[in-house]
């Protein structure tokens, strides 16, 4: 393909606000600025989103200073592997969600032009997706047990819960009280040391907990593994996880990985993590960013091939600028349509 017929790659970046602050152990937004790219060739359009996160290095202001660098990576759209190594090549580790977005949108482009959905393009199984969970983030009690009330009110039969307080134990006594039904996992977003944690194992599994997600730093593989060693609940990898390449290394200290396309660089990145993930005996849960209905969508997608889902990142939002995805409570249907199955909203 000749430079003349690359494709045309734009973008904007929106800010998206949550319908109530959002909480975890490091700390809580209202405010949450995502940039989608457009990509153009043929009269065909694929997109995507990028959702970065300052934990992993990533700002408004980083995605739109490398945007226009990274974006000469795109040439032909059905090279997802040339694509791939050019990205690497600019920037080997850093910027994953910017790489996401133009992965999403090469990914996009080629399920239009063959005219079906991203999941039936890359040959997965049109299965049902697993129950979404629905995140109670980190707020006063009274306010984490009217979050958990009126969840379970509307129907959502799975509760995320974040911790990495001085009240965990409270907060988990006191969300059991008021969804005594519902199904919890819980995600301490790496915030406790490895004597809390231990403490906190008897706690989770007396409430009937799932599964905990990432109790430890990041780099604490050893502790993870003592943990995982007594823990009588699963233990799932989310922070620890940064590329596709640090799957082997978890496989001994987690039960199972938490997948987001934002941090591993897009859909396709996320696709070899769970094949790597399931080749070495680990659970695989898809989950998201704080998203639009865009990025949610590319996760609904693989999410059929995963144990568990937490694909509520859209649902926490008050102005979403995309449609089309349909939810009951928290059951997401596979998308349908070209594409990833969603559409913009007018202005």
């Amino acid at each position: 393909m000749s430079a003349a017929t690359f494709p045309t790659v734009s973008w904007e970046t929106l800010e998206l606000h949550t319908a109530q602050p959002f909480g975890i152990a490091r700390w809580t937004h209202s405010v949450y600025p995502r940039t989608i790219v457009t990509l153009t060739h043929g009269g065909l359009t694929g997109r995507g989103e990028a959702a970065p996160n300052a934990f992993y290095g990533e700002t408004r202001g980083t995605v739109e200073a490398v945007l226009p660098i990274l974006a000469e990576a795109v040439e032909d759209p059905w090279d997802w592997d040339g694509l791939h190594a050019r990205l690497s090549a600019r920037m080997p580790y850093d910027h994953p969600s910017v790489k996401c977005a133009l992965e999403m949108a090469a990914v996009e482009w080629c399920a239009a032009r063959a005219g079906v959905p991203v999941w039936q393009l890359l040959g997965l199984s049109p299965a049902p997706l697993p129950e979404s969970s629905y995140t109670v983030s980190i707020a006063d009690l009274d306010d984490m047990r009217r979050q958990a009330r009126d969840a379970a009110a509307r129907g959502h039969g799975v509760l995320k819960v974040k911790l990495g307080t001085d009240r965990d134990e409270a907060i988990i006594a006191a969300l059991r009280e008021e969804a005594p039904h519902v199904r919890l996992r819980v995600d301490a977003n790496a915030a406790w040391t490895r004597t809390q944690a231990r403490r906190m194992l008897g706690v989770l599994e007396a409430a009937g907990v799932e599964f905990v997600e990432q109790p430890l730093a990041a780099g604490d593989l050893d502790g993870h593994a003592a943990l995982r060693a007594v823990a009588g609940v699963p233990i799932v990898a989310d922070e620890s996880l940064h590329h596709v390449s640090d799957v082997l290394a978890l496989a001994r200290a987690f039960d199972g990985v938490n997948l987001k396309l934002a941090k591993l660089g897009g859909p396709l990145q996320a696709l070899r993590a769970l094949r790597l993930a399931r080749a070495h005996g680990m659970s695989v849960m898809m989950g998201c960013m704080i998203e639009s209905s865009l990025g949610i969508a590319a996760a609904a997608h693989l999410a059929g091939a995963c144990d568990w889902a937490d694909l509520d990142g859209a649902l926490l939002l008050a102005d979403d600028p995309f449609s089309g995805l349909d939810w009951t409570a928290g059951h997401l249907a596979r998308p349908t349509g070209s594409g990833w199955g969603v559409e913009r909203r007018a202005p």
